[in-house]
């Protein structure tokens, strides 16, 4: 008698049905390889753990919000011959996730910072942190909306407790009030807390212009985000350069009749 269908029923009682996908396939190599019962037990409990795994991942991805699959393996280091590898590679270890600092990464337009940033990311989703991906319009939008659903202390708590957060454009419009406010009480609640990555199409030294109205607040926000950062600089040709169009072939001009 086969043993899959008895076993169904208690693989669901214990929450192992996803054994069940491998069954099989692993009971047949145990007979061809002449496997010991905890060599097969092995591989199967094997299967159920990157499974699950699998499926955390899954789902972290989905929770960050990424605009689409970017990653290290697909980013183009050629385009940028001045950019720290060894930095950049460093960092995808998550060793600023442990020290709860920020990542700040500036750049002329098109040339990457997004992808990075999500990158960064999207290695820390694989290294099981939760991670959430947002625009800095995006994100105070999100806050705006939570004040006038009367759930803004909710959504506050949700995203100082983020392990990563990644904030993409930043200071690509000015921060007035009350929003200038409320960044920098996300970044003094977040300080020494959890990390953060920030991107910019502004120079280092102009991050504090994007606090339009009240400079000494963006001073010390800035102050908290700088303190202990690594900063990284992109510095090429964008990606966005546009394709020349082909000349369109002439049309032949039709003569009058006399």
């Amino acid at each position: 008698m086969h043993p899959i269908p008895e076993l169904i029923p208690h693989l669901k009682q214990l929450r192992l049905s996803g054994i069940l996908d491998s069954l099989e396939a692993r009971n047949r190599e145990a007979i061809d390889r002449k496997l010991a019962y905890t060599e097969f037990l092995s591989l199967l409990i094997g299967d159920e753990v990157a499974r699950r795994e699998n499926k955390k991942l899954d789902l972290r991805l989905k929770r960050a919000n990424f605009r689409g699959h970017k990653t290290l393996e697909g980013f183009d280091f050629d385009r940028l011959p001045t950019l720290n590898r060894a930095l950049v590679h460093d960092l995808a270890t998550g060793r600023y996730i442990e020290e709860k600092v920020a990542v700040l990464i500036a750049g002329p337009c098109g040339t990457g910072k997004s992808h990075l940033a999500q990158a960064l990311g999207h290695a820390a989703a694989r290294q099981g942190h939760d991670v959430l991906f947002a625009t800095q319009t995006q994100l105070l939008a999100s806050l705006r909306s939570a004040r006038a659903m009367g759930t803004y202390e909710r959504r506050f708590t949700a995203l100082a407790k983020v392990p990563l957060l990644i904030i993409d454009d930043f200071g690509l419009k000015p921060l007035r009030p009350p929003e200038d406010e409320e960044f920098h009480d996300l970044v003094a609640e977040r300080y020494e807390r959890a990390a953060t990555v920030l991107t910019s199409n502004l120079d280092f030294a102009e991050w504090g212009a994007a606090f339009a109205a009240n400079r000494m607040l963006g001073a010390a926000t800035l102050d908290r985000l700088r303190h202990g950062a690594h900063r990284i600089v992109l510095d090429g040709e964008s990606f966005r350069s546009p394709k020349l169009l082909e000349a369109a072939p002439a049309v032949p001009r039709k003569t009058a009749r006399s």
